[in-house]
């Protein structure tokens, strides 16, 4: 096993988990599940810290605001607290009414399935990612927090490692090529891989420790 090798391999084994699935969110293809993907990637998106952003997420889907016709019927200030109980308040009034906006043009749009904005896509990753960014408050960071983790039930996205994982391979002097990455991986998901580098971009200890540990 090369050097290379060693670092994926310490740093799957010790942050390998998707964001959806430290919220909660048992991802597969379908309207519920890649809705509540859709509100993580959004929330995740803000200069924030990613684990109030995670337990923000929670939080909404304890409020009940789990699909987009709730979240769209929800009154604005029930978003705004179910926000403030995860620990979103910096941004939780301008937050509630994009959640409210976005969950309205999915519903009127995609029928509240976000598997009819995939098919209008169709295959093509730059237009699935220009359509998402359609929804208020999901830019293009947004939209990459969402092809990264649900390349696991979209395949043809993968593997999508975006700037940001991409920089977590840097700090770990590791390949910038994405094939080069996932094969460096053998078994794991891309988007496990891509979440556990991100955590390597984002956290420059996580980058270290494993660094440390494949020496």
């Amino acid at each position: 096993m090369n050097r290379d090798e060693r670092v994926v391999r310490e740093l799957v084994g010790a942050h390998g988990q998707t964001y959806a699935e430290e919220a909660g969110i048992r991802l597969k293809d379908a309207p519920q599940p890649l809705y509540r993907l859709l509100v993580l990637a959004h929330l995740l998106s803000a200069r924030i810290r990613g684990s109030i952003a995670v337990t923000t997420a929670r939080a909404l889907y304890e409020a009940g605001l789990r699909d987009p016709r709730r979240m769209a019927g929800a009154d604005w200030q029930d978003r705004v607290d179910a926000l403030g109980r995860g620990g979103y308040r910096r941004y939780d009034e301008r937050t509630a009414t994009q959640l409210g906006d976005a969950a309205q043009l999915l519903l009127e749009r995609w029928g509240g399935d976000l598997r009819r904005l995939r098919e209008e896509a169709d295959g093509e990753i730059s237009e699935l990612r220009r359509l998402l960014q359609e929804f208020p408050g999901v830019g293009p960071a947004g939209a990459d927090i969402f092809l990264r983790e649900a390349q696991c039930v979209w395949p043809e996205a993968a593997p999508y490692l975006d700037r940001k994982a991409l920089q977590g391979a840097e700090r770990l002097r590791l390949p910038k090529n994405p094939d080069r990455l996932v094969k460096l991986a053998k078994d794991t998901e891309p988007a496990v891989l891509a979440a556990a580098l991100v955590r390597a971009a984002v956290d420059k200890e996580v980058a270290e420790d494993c660094l440390r540990r494949a020496a």
